[in-house]
């Protein structure tokens, strides 16, 4: 579903009703979904106190910058300022804005380019999964030097040739040599579930994974929108289950929608997708989580999405998308004595 061609940017644009939205222009482009009520809600380091700016609390909203890796990093500062942003989720990986090989030099200029517009960076995305991979070391110990709190860690595939318990065994093991270098570094990694069938699809894996390990240094990225695609109504009690261990949560929003015979994971804006942001808040506060939030704009941008550097739609609907995300969420932390 491409938001320009079925005309829903201009709606949303114009309106306000989010669940208008439901009601009209999504029930028109999917076909179908899902009865209302009938699965969920639907509304459419060391160094960290010498880098000003680095310290998380309750108001820092980050945005994943995958979105947005099209533009220079003045330019990214620049969006991000203007949007509302206070807090940059950065893309470290290869074809992110800071690609491995290069981290010691453009990592410190990508963080000291978004300060200079009141954007910290507590935390990115990195594909580490190895404590021995020629990249790890230098991409922590660059984090930890510019205050970067918290990395997300990179996927795993489950081994098809082994058990699952065989598989946790493997996978233990790497987190538990992922923690000791993340503890000589005082920062924070954590392994995102994911909807799916590899590592942390579930969610009750990665219980088994960080169990005996130190929450200080590694740990869950907690991610409602797949928790809740995966787990339906049963999503707390994953949530409960591994709260010592989640110190950031990604933000985003989904419907199912019926293409032929088949449903399928549809992305959309905060607020006109299924995930009961109420009752995650409500969770979160009663759990007595912290740390940042990163809003993630999946739902289709014209490629900016998917980290285009060619994206075909226009830099100012994909900014005034960024701005509509953290305006609603925003609101929604209020309301839950969060801001």
């Amino acid at each position: 579903m491409n938001i320009e061609d079925l005309g829903l940017f201009n709606f949303l644009v114009m309106n306000n009703s989010r669940r208008s939205f439901i009601k009209t222009s999504v029930i028109l482009a999917t076909g179908a979904i899902l009865a209302p009520n009938a699965y969920a809600k639907k509304v459419y380091n060391p160094i960290i106190s010498n880098i000003p700016g680095n310290k998380v609390n309750s108001q820092t909203i980050c945005v994943f910058t995958k979105c947005l890796q099209y533009l220079n990093y003045e330019q990214l500062a620049q969006t991000l300022a203007k949007a509302g942003y206070n807090g940059a989720d950065l893309s470290v990986r290869d074809g992110g804005h800071v690609q491995p090989e290069k981290v010691k030099s453009d990592l410190p200029r990508l963080v000291k380019t978004l300060q200079k517009e009141g954007i910290s960076t507590p935390m990115m995305v990195t594909t580490i999964i190895d404590a021995k991979d020629k990249y790890t070391e230098s991409i922590l110990a660059t984090a930890a030097e510019m205050g970067i709190q918290h990395y997300r860690m990179g996927y795993i595939n489950y081994d098809k040739t082994k058990t699952i318990p065989q598989n946790i065994d493997i996978v233990k093991r790497s987190f538990e040599q992922l923690e000791k270098l993340n503890r000589k570094y005082d920062i924070h990694g954590s392994y995102q579930n994911h909807s799916g069938t590899r590592v942390g699809g579930p969610v009750w894996d990665l219980y088994l994974l960080v169990k005996d390990l130190d929450p200080q240094y590694i740990g869950v990225q907690y991610d409602i929108r797949h928790a809740i695609c995966e787990g339906g109504q049963s999503w707390s009690l994953g949530m409960e289950l591994l709260a010592p261990w989640i110190k950031s949560c990604p933000i985003k929003d989904f419907i199912w929608q019926k293409t032929g015979d088949h449903w399928q994971i549809q992305d959309m804006p905060l607020g006109y997708g299924m995930v009961d942001f109420d009752a995650f808040l409500r969770k979160y506060v009663e759990l007595k989580l912290s740390g940042p939030f990163s809003i993630h704009l999946e739902y289709d941008l014209g490629g900016a999405d998917k980290g285009s550097r060619t994206p075909t739609m226009s830099h100012e609907k994909i900014a005034h998308c960024l701005k509509q995300d953290i305006d609603w969420f925003r609101e929604k932390l209020k309301e839950h004595n969060l801001d």
